[in-house]
Order: C-alpha cells, then structure tokens, then sequence
C-alpha cells in the first residue's frame, strides 16, 4: 500500500482547480482563437456543471475572436468603465478598494500569494480570486488545506452572483456562457463545503 502525497491534488480537487484556473482565464482577457477552438472541443454531460460546459463549447464554436474581444471590452473595461465590476469590495460595499480587499490582501500576505507585477487590476477582481483558489485545490499556493476557508471567505459572499450578473448582462453574447459556467461551478462548490466532513 502507497500513501498519497498530502500536497498532491486528487483527481477530483486537480479537475476542480483546472475549472477553476479556466474561469481565472476567461475573466482576466478575451480568449484568442487558440483557446476558444480549445473550448470548442469541450464535451459535457447532463449534469448541470457538465450542460454549463457544453454550452460553453457551442458558444466558443460560433465565436469570432474580434467580436469576443469587444464583448469583453464592453463588459469588463468599457469607455469610462464596463457593464460589470468583477471586484469583491464592489459586490460587497458598493465601492472599489474596500475593507474587502485590504481583507484579502492580509490574507494573501499570510498564505504567500503575490500578485503579477504586470497585472494592473486589484487582488479582489474575480480573475485572480479563482487563478489563486486553483492555486490553493493544487497545493501550488499554501497549503492545499487553506482553500476552504479562502473560498468561504472570499468568493462565497459574492461570486456566483456577479457570474449570475455576467450571464445577464446585455452585452453578452460568448461570456453568457462563462457566467452560466461560472454560476453554476460556484454553486457545487458552496454545496460541497457544506457537506459534512
């Protein structure tokens, strides 16, 4: 008999922290055609988390790069600013640079998690909460036992109701289908917390 790694994602947490990683993706800039032909071969079940990647994949299928790109300037940088504020502090205070982000940049410093030099936006966007979350499932941030909390803290307040924002919004069109993934992955993640240990 072998004893698992402690610091090495099972199957389950390494497929969780790859959806996790694809919606960091997504939200932090328009896919190019490299990565949407990618998501075109996605194939999902009937399952609601496996509908949501199917949905995906067709709205990749039938997306052109450009038209992505100016989906993704209208909803997230705009002229003055875009149809959404992927911001944890916005979510939860009405304001940007929020308790919420000095909250998360504390806990940040404790668990060893440094932002890009090159990326301009806030820790609290909700690109980098999930590209830290999979960080987290992988064991490649901390420990893989902080994630639990990370995600009670800092996506579970917020999150799934600015994806549910992203998947109404009215200039989406392929991103309709990243808030419905999105959405629905935030919401078997919070029911799986929930579970008892």
């Amino acid at each position: 008999m072998t004893r698992r790694n402690a610091n090495l994602p099972d199957a389950l947490e390494a497929e969780r922290a790859r959806l996790f990683a694809l919606l960091g993706r997504l939200l932090s800039a328009a896919p190019d055609a490299a990565l949407l032909a990618g998501l075109a071969g996605l194939r999902g079940d009937a399952s609601p988390l496996g509908s949501a990647l199917s949905g995906l994949a067709e709205a990749a299928a039938s997306a052109r790069p450009q038209a992505v790109e100016q989906e993704y300037f209208a909803l997230f940088i705009g002229v003055g600013r875009g149809e959404l504020l992927p911001y944890a502090s916005y979510y939860l205070t009405g304001f940007l640079h929020e308790r919420p982000l000095a909250e998360l940049r504390a806990r940040l410093a404790r668990l060893g998690i440094v932002r890009s030099p090159e990326v301009a936006e806030p820790e609290d966007h909700l690109a980098f909460l999930c590209e830290a979350y999979a960080g987290l499932l992988e064991g490649r941030f901390g420990r893989r036992e902080d994630a639990p909390e990370f995600f009670d803290r800092h996506l579970r307040p917020w999150a799934g109701r600015c994806c549910a924002d992203l998947e109404g919004a009215a200039a989406a069109v392929f991103y309709r289908a990243v808030g419905r993934l999105g959405r629905t992955a935030f919401e078997i993640e919070q029911a799986a917390l929930e579970l008892p240990a």
